[in-house]
Protein backbone atom coordinates (compact mmCIF):
# COMPACT_ATOMS: atom_id res chain seq x y z
CA UNK A 1 0.00 0.00 0.00
CA UNK A 2 1.37 3.52 -0.76
CA UNK A 3 2.14 6.30 1.67
CA UNK A 4 1.43 9.16 -0.19
CA UNK A 5 -1.00 10.16 -2.28
CA UNK A 6 -0.72 13.13 -4.35
CA UNK A 7 2.66 13.49 -2.90
CA UNK A 8 0.80 14.01 0.47
CA UNK A 9 1.45 11.35 3.31
CA UNK A 10 -1.69 8.96 3.40
CA UNK A 11 -1.74 9.73 7.47
CA UNK A 12 -1.71 13.56 6.50
CA UNK A 13 -4.69 13.72 4.16
CA UNK A 14 -6.69 10.98 6.79
CA UNK A 15 -5.84 13.17 9.74
CA UNK A 16 -7.19 16.93 7.83
CA UNK A 17 -10.26 14.70 6.36
CA UNK A 18 -10.92 13.96 9.87
CA UNK A 19 -10.63 17.21 10.63
CA UNK A 20 -12.38 18.75 7.80
CA UNK A 21 -15.22 16.31 8.80
CA UNK A 22 -15.69 17.44 12.68
CA UNK A 23 -15.36 21.12 11.59
CA UNK A 24 -17.98 19.96 8.38
CA UNK A 25 -20.39 18.32 11.32
CA UNK A 26 -20.69 21.52 13.05
CA UNK A 27 -20.87 23.79 10.63
CA UNK A 28 -23.66 21.37 9.23
CA UNK A 29 -25.55 21.53 12.58
CA UNK A 30 -25.16 25.13 13.19
CA UNK A 31 -26.17 25.68 9.41
CA UNK A 32 -29.25 23.53 9.88
CA UNK A 33 -30.81 25.35 12.98
CA UNK A 34 -30.17 28.80 11.16
CA UNK A 35 -32.08 27.01 7.90
CA UNK A 36 -35.22 26.22 9.73
CA UNK A 37 -35.15 29.36 11.35
CA UNK A 38 -34.59 31.25 8.32
CA UNK A 39 -36.87 29.02 6.31
CA UNK A 40 -39.87 28.78 8.27
CA UNK A 41 -39.51 31.60 9.98
CA UNK A 42 -37.88 34.28 7.52
CA UNK A 43 -35.36 35.16 10.45
CA UNK A 44 -31.77 35.89 10.16
CA UNK A 45 -30.79 34.74 13.62
CA UNK A 46 -27.50 36.39 14.06
CA UNK A 47 -27.49 35.55 18.03
CA UNK A 48 -26.99 31.41 16.92
CA UNK A 49 -23.47 31.80 17.42
CA UNK A 50 -24.39 32.98 21.06
CA UNK A 51 -26.52 30.63 21.34
CA UNK A 52 -23.86 27.56 20.38
CA UNK A 53 -21.25 29.28 22.73
CA UNK A 54 -24.34 29.08 25.14
CA UNK A 55 -24.54 25.51 24.94
CA UNK A 56 -20.80 24.90 25.48
CA UNK A 57 -20.78 26.94 28.80
CA UNK A 58 -24.46 24.84 30.17
CA UNK A 59 -22.14 21.58 29.79
CA UNK A 60 -19.49 23.31 31.42
CA UNK A 61 -21.41 24.59 34.11
CA UNK A 62 -23.59 21.38 34.64
CA UNK A 63 -19.90 19.68 35.42
CA UNK A 64 -18.48 22.42 37.64
CA UNK A 65 -20.92 22.90 39.42
CA UNK A 66 -23.41 19.84 39.80
CA UNK A 67 -21.04 17.33 38.87
CA UNK A 68 -23.11 16.41 35.70
CA UNK A 69 -21.04 14.45 32.93
CA UNK A 70 -21.14 15.18 29.22
CA UNK A 71 -23.78 12.75 28.44
CA UNK A 72 -26.62 14.59 30.69
CA UNK A 73 -25.23 17.76 29.58
CA UNK A 74 -26.05 16.66 25.81
CA UNK A 75 -29.56 16.11 26.78
CA UNK A 76 -29.95 19.26 29.30
CA UNK A 77 -27.84 21.95 27.35
CA UNK A 78 -30.01 21.54 24.19
CA UNK A 79 -33.41 21.66 26.62
CA UNK A 80 -31.89 24.59 28.12
CA UNK A 81 -30.87 26.74 25.24
CA UNK A 82 -34.03 25.83 23.61
CA UNK A 83 -36.01 27.03 26.25
CA UNK A 84 -34.32 30.34 26.03
CA UNK A 85 -34.62 30.55 22.24
CA UNK A 86 -38.29 30.54 23.30
CA UNK A 87 -38.04 32.86 25.78
CA UNK A 88 -36.76 35.23 23.41
CA UNK A 89 -39.19 34.35 20.34
CA UNK A 90 -41.93 34.83 22.86
CA UNK A 91 -40.82 37.86 24.54
CA UNK A 92 -39.63 39.70 21.61
CA UNK A 93 -39.43 38.07 18.09
CA UNK A 94 -42.52 37.68 17.36
CA UNK A 95 -43.50 41.52 17.79
CA UNK A 96 -41.24 41.67 14.43
CA UNK A 97 -42.94 39.24 11.99
CA UNK A 98 -44.96 41.92 10.52
CA UNK A 99 -42.39 44.38 9.46
CA UNK A 100 -39.31 44.63 7.89
CA UNK A 101 -37.31 41.55 8.53
CA UNK A 102 -34.14 43.93 9.27
CA UNK A 103 -35.65 44.52 12.89
CA UNK A 104 -35.45 40.98 13.68
CA UNK A 105 -31.78 40.57 12.68
CA UNK A 106 -31.25 44.18 14.25
CA UNK A 107 -32.62 42.62 17.32
CA UNK A 108 -30.75 38.86 16.93
CA UNK A 109 -27.38 40.88 16.67
CA UNK A 110 -28.05 43.11 19.79
CA UNK A 111 -29.04 39.60 21.78
CA UNK A 112 -26.00 38.27 20.96
CA UNK A 113 -23.57 40.89 22.11
CA UNK A 114 -25.36 41.29 25.02
CA UNK A 115 -25.14 37.64 25.82
CA UNK A 116 -21.12 37.26 25.09
CA UNK A 117 -20.72 40.59 27.01
CA UNK A 118 -22.44 39.08 30.01
CA UNK A 119 -20.09 36.18 29.92
CA UNK A 120 -16.50 37.48 29.21
CA UNK A 121 -17.64 39.97 32.12
CA UNK A 122 -17.94 36.90 33.96
CA UNK A 123 -15.44 34.33 33.06
CA UNK A 124 -13.15 36.59 30.55
CA UNK A 125 -11.72 35.99 27.78
CA UNK A 126 -9.17 32.95 28.23
CA UNK A 127 -11.03 29.28 27.67
CA UNK A 128 -12.69 26.66 30.27
CA UNK A 129 -11.69 23.41 29.92
CA UNK A 130 -14.04 20.38 29.41
CA UNK A 131 -12.91 16.49 29.58
CA UNK A 132 -12.90 13.93 27.12
CA UNK A 133 -15.84 11.90 28.20
CA UNK A 134 -14.73 9.14 25.35
CA UNK A 135 -10.91 8.19 25.71
CA UNK A 136 -8.79 6.08 23.16
CA UNK A 137 -9.49 5.49 19.66
CA UNK A 138 -9.05 3.69 16.42
CA UNK A 139 -5.59 3.01 15.21
CA UNK A 140 -5.24 2.00 11.37
CA UNK A 141 -2.50 1.77 9.36
CA UNK A 142 -3.34 5.57 8.11
CA UNK A 143 -3.89 7.21 11.15
CA UNK A 144 -4.76 7.17 14.66
CA UNK A 145 -8.78 8.75 15.15
CA UNK A 146 -9.60 9.77 18.44
CA UNK A 147 -13.47 7.94 19.13
CA UNK A 148 -14.98 11.31 20.50
CA UNK A 149 -14.08 12.45 17.32
CA UNK A 150 -16.15 9.89 15.80
CA UNK A 151 -18.67 10.42 17.84
CA UNK A 152 -18.89 14.21 16.81
CA UNK A 153 -19.20 13.27 13.38
CA UNK A 154 -21.77 9.80 13.48
CA UNK A 155 -24.14 12.10 16.34
CA UNK A 156 -23.98 15.12 14.13
CA UNK A 157 -25.11 12.76 11.02
CA UNK A 158 -27.47 11.00 13.17
CA UNK A 159 -29.01 14.61 14.14
CA UNK A 160 -29.24 16.34 10.98
CA UNK A 161 -30.90 12.66 9.72
CA UNK A 162 -33.66 12.83 12.01
CA UNK A 163 -34.12 16.57 11.88
CA UNK A 164 -34.81 16.66 8.16
CA UNK A 165 -37.30 13.41 8.86
CA UNK A 166 -38.99 15.45 11.20
CA UNK A 167 -39.56 18.73 9.26
CA UNK A 168 -39.67 17.02 5.58
CA UNK A 169 -41.43 13.76 6.61
CA UNK A 170 -44.09 14.08 9.47
CA UNK A 171 -47.69 15.60 10.78
CA UNK A 172 -45.52 17.90 12.73
CA UNK A 173 -43.05 19.42 10.25
CA UNK A 174 -45.69 20.06 7.75
CA UNK A 175 -47.67 21.81 10.01
CA UNK A 176 -44.30 23.78 10.99
CA UNK A 177 -44.00 24.68 6.79
CA UNK A 178 -48.28 25.26 6.65
CA UNK A 179 -48.08 28.06 9.60
CA UNK A 180 -45.52 30.16 7.87
CA UNK A 181 -47.00 29.51 4.73
CA UNK A 182 -50.47 29.78 5.49
CA UNK A 183 -51.23 30.52 8.76
CA UNK A 184 -54.85 31.14 8.02
CA UNK A 185 -55.58 27.78 6.68
CA UNK A 186 -53.52 26.35 9.68
CA UNK A 187 -55.65 28.04 12.46
CA UNK A 188 -58.74 26.50 10.66
CA UNK A 189 -57.36 22.98 11.96
CA UNK A 190 -57.11 23.88 15.44
CA UNK A 191 -53.61 24.35 15.36
CA UNK A 192 -52.27 27.34 16.97
CA UNK A 193 -49.69 29.14 14.57
CA UNK A 194 -47.55 31.23 17.16
CA UNK A 195 -46.89 28.15 19.41
CA UNK A 196 -45.74 26.49 15.92
CA UNK A 197 -43.50 29.86 15.10
CA UNK A 198 -42.09 29.58 19.24
CA UNK A 199 -41.09 25.61 18.55
CA UNK A 200 -39.51 26.62 15.66
CA UNK A 201 -37.61 28.86 16.82
CA UNK A 202 -37.13 26.58 19.99
CA UNK A 203 -35.66 23.75 18.12
CA UNK A 204 -33.35 25.76 15.49
CA UNK A 205 -31.40 27.46 18.49
CA UNK A 206 -31.65 23.81 20.75
CA UNK A 207 -29.40 22.53 17.51
CA UNK A 208 -27.30 25.34 18.50
CA UNK A 209 -26.68 24.04 22.50
CA UNK A 210 -26.19 20.65 20.76
CA UNK A 211 -23.28 21.55 18.46
CA UNK A 212 -22.02 23.82 21.75
CA UNK A 213 -22.16 20.75 23.73
CA UNK A 214 -20.34 18.49 20.99
CA UNK A 215 -17.74 21.35 20.72
CA UNK A 216 -16.22 22.30 24.50
CA UNK A 217 -14.61 18.96 24.84
CA UNK A 218 -12.65 19.39 21.27
CA UNK A 219 -12.35 23.07 21.71
CA UNK A 220 -12.29 25.27 24.74
CA UNK A 221 -15.19 26.97 26.21
CA UNK A 222 -15.08 30.69 26.19
CA UNK A 223 -17.61 33.91 25.10
CA UNK A 224 -15.73 34.08 21.65
CA UNK A 225 -16.48 31.03 20.37
CA UNK A 226 -19.48 31.54 18.42
CA UNK A 227 -18.41 34.69 16.85
CA UNK A 228 -15.71 32.96 15.51
CA UNK A 229 -17.92 30.84 14.21
CA UNK A 230 -20.71 32.30 13.01
CA UNK A 231 -19.69 33.94 9.96
CA UNK A 232 -18.26 30.94 8.39
CA UNK A 233 -21.68 29.19 9.33
CA UNK A 234 -23.44 32.06 7.75
CA UNK A 235 -21.50 31.24 4.15
CA UNK A 236 -22.23 27.59 4.46
CA UNK A 237 -25.88 28.38 4.54
CA UNK A 238 -25.58 30.86 1.48
CA UNK A 239 -23.81 28.47 -0.28
CA UNK A 240 -26.81 25.60 0.40
CA UNK A 241 -29.39 27.66 -0.07
CA UNK A 242 -31.32 30.44 2.41
CA UNK A 243 -33.47 28.35 4.38
CA UNK A 244 -32.82 24.95 2.38
CA UNK A 245 -32.45 21.83 5.20
CA UNK A 246 -30.72 19.47 2.86
CA UNK A 247 -28.57 22.22 1.55
CA UNK A 248 -27.33 22.96 4.43
CA UNK A 249 -26.45 19.77 5.42
CA UNK A 250 -24.60 18.74 2.34
CA UNK A 251 -22.71 21.83 2.18
CA UNK A 252 -21.84 21.83 5.59
CA UNK A 253 -20.19 18.76 5.89
CA UNK A 254 -18.79 19.47 1.93
CA UNK A 255 -17.14 22.74 3.27
CA UNK A 256 -15.66 21.22 6.22
CA UNK A 257 -13.94 18.72 4.09
CA UNK A 258 -12.98 20.69 1.79
CA UNK A 259 -10.74 22.99 4.30
CA UNK A 260 -9.41 20.83 5.71
CA UNK A 261 -8.17 19.87 2.63
CA UNK A 262 -6.75 23.14 1.68
CA UNK A 263 -5.01 23.09 4.73
CA UNK A 264 -3.29 20.41 3.36
CA UNK A 265 -2.35 21.98 -0.30
CA UNK A 266 -2.74 25.37 0.81
CA UNK A 267 -2.51 26.31 4.40
CA UNK A 268 -2.75 30.32 3.96
CA UNK A 269 -5.76 29.69 1.82
CA UNK A 270 -8.14 27.67 4.39
CA UNK A 271 -8.99 30.41 6.25
CA UNK A 272 -10.81 31.91 2.89
CA UNK A 273 -12.06 29.04 1.11
CA UNK A 274 -14.96 28.85 2.16
CA UNK A 275 -15.98 32.36 1.31
CA UNK A 276 -13.83 32.11 -2.08
CA UNK A 277 -17.27 29.30 -2.94
CA UNK A 278 -19.43 31.49 -1.15
CA UNK A 279 -18.66 34.04 -4.59
CA UNK A 280 -18.59 31.31 -7.20
CA UNK A 281 -21.91 30.37 -6.25
CA UNK A 282 -23.59 33.38 -5.72
CA UNK A 283 -22.16 34.62 -8.95
CA UNK A 284 -23.31 31.45 -11.21
CA UNK A 285 -26.39 30.41 -8.78
CA UNK A 286 -27.72 32.83 -6.57
CA UNK A 287 -30.55 31.48 -4.96
CA UNK A 288 -27.44 28.34 -3.66
CA UNK A 289 -27.24 25.31 -4.28
CA UNK A 290 -29.94 23.80 -2.97
CA UNK A 291 -32.05 26.78 -2.69
CA UNK A 292 -35.12 28.20 -4.58
CA UNK A 293 -35.51 31.69 -6.33
CA UNK A 294 -38.64 33.07 -4.55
Amino acid sequence: MPDTLFGFPLAAIAGQVLVGMINGSLYALMSLGLAIIFGLLRVVNFAHGAQYMLGAFVAWGLLEYLGLNYWWALVLAPLVVGLSGVALERTLLRRLYHIDHVYALLLTFGFALILEGVFRYKFGATGQPYPNPIAGGLDTPMAFFPWYRLWVIAASMGMCILTWFVIERTKLGSYLRAATENPNLVRTFGVRVPRMLMLTYGLGVALAGFSGVMAAPIYQVNPLMGSQLIIVVFAVVVIGGMGSIVGAIVAGFGLGVLEGITKLVYPDGAGMVVFVVMLIVLAVRPQGLFGSLR
